[in-house]
């Protein structure tokens, strides 16, 4: 680590980070897409304190003090690469939906890497890969962080170092979410995961995440078998009942539909001919929304 640089007074900087949706069925902790439905962020060094001028999505039950998520991984990231502030001023503007398995963690975590880097490396290119990675090590696995970083659908592990494989989507793929109106915590829904399951609910399993990237990339029309999913959802049904119930109506309608991350959030992936089906279901009690797989992190330019 080399010698620390205090940032000065007035510097700023601005980012857009996306919202996620991992799993997408059987690639559970490791695919993850983006969907352009995005935070707003921007930052600005303090002679001291920290301030915060946060509006939109869960913008009343997030603190405004040092454990700020985003403050936090900032601040961090800062030492990481030996800069300091004396003070910071956060600004927000939140879209994505909280604790409904839309990446809204792995948003702020990300967020916070990059206001970090443009305000240490300010004019300099983004590093993907040391985002990806602290993302992934600050997030805990890696399907929602580096989708969030890079964009589009991505194939993510954790090993000696954070691995990644960027997906073409296959032509004519978009998103629907259908957002319920509680939320499930991520920890709550791990803590229902059985330790093992049946051998033969394994292969299916194999199978299915083996399919889903050719699905994805190549053959969309296998999209409804690929998103088939033996080793979460119906663990986690009974915490988020009409969600597991809106999954049941659509895919008996062919739609490839799936619990978004750890819910209660529902997400649908295909091509036109496959959302069709969403029109004869039932899908009330829902925030529905159609958006775009969408691109990655961006730094924008200074906030004023």
């Amino acid at each position: 680590m080399g010698q620390t640089t205090l940032l000065p007074v007035g510097l700023a900087a601005r980012v857009s980070v996306p919202a996620t949706s991992a799993n997408l069925g059987p690639g559970f902790d490791c695919m993850g897409l983006a969907l352009d439905l995005r935070d707003d962020l921007a930052v600005e060094v303090l002679p001291d304190g920290l301030d915060f001028d946060i509006t939109g999505e869960g913008a009343d039950g997030v603190p405004r003090d040092g454990s700020h998520l985003v403050v936090q991984v900032l601040t961090q990231a800062l030492e990481e690469l030996d800069c300091a502030a004396p003070g910071l001023r956060l600004r927000a503007h939140n879209r994505i939906p909280h604790s409904r398995g839309l990446g809204s963690s792995a948003a702020a975590i990300v967020a916070g890497l990059a206001l970090a880097w443009a305000l240490a490396r300010p004019g300099e290119e983004l590093d993907l890969d040391w985002l990806c990675t602290r993302s992934s090590e600050w997030e805990g696995h890696p399907d929602n962080a580096c989708a969030a970083v890079l964009g589009g659908i991505v194939l993510a592990w954790m090993g000696e170092r954070t691995e990644v494989v960027q997906l073409s989507p296959a032509a004519g793929l978009r998103c629907m979410v259908w957002v319920p109106d509680f939320e499930v915590r991520t920890a709550g829904a791990r803590q229902v995961l059985p330790d093992s399951v049946a051998r033969s609910d394994a292969v299916a399993q194999a199978t299915c995440s083996a399919l889903l990237v050719h699905a994805l990339t190549r053959a969309p029309e296998h999209l409804w078998t690929a998103t088939t999913d033996r080793l979460h959802q119906s663990f986690r049904a009974a915490l988020m009942q009409p969600s597991a119930d809106l999954i049941d109506r659509l895919r008996g309608a062919r739609v490839p539909a799936v619990i978004s991350g750890a819910g209660p959030t529902v997400l649908a992936v295909g091509t036109d001919e496959q959302l069709a089906g969403v029109q004869a279901v039932d899908r009330s009690g829902f925030l529905e929304l159609e958006l775009p797989i969408g691109a990655g992190v961006r730094i924008e330019s200074a906030a004023s």
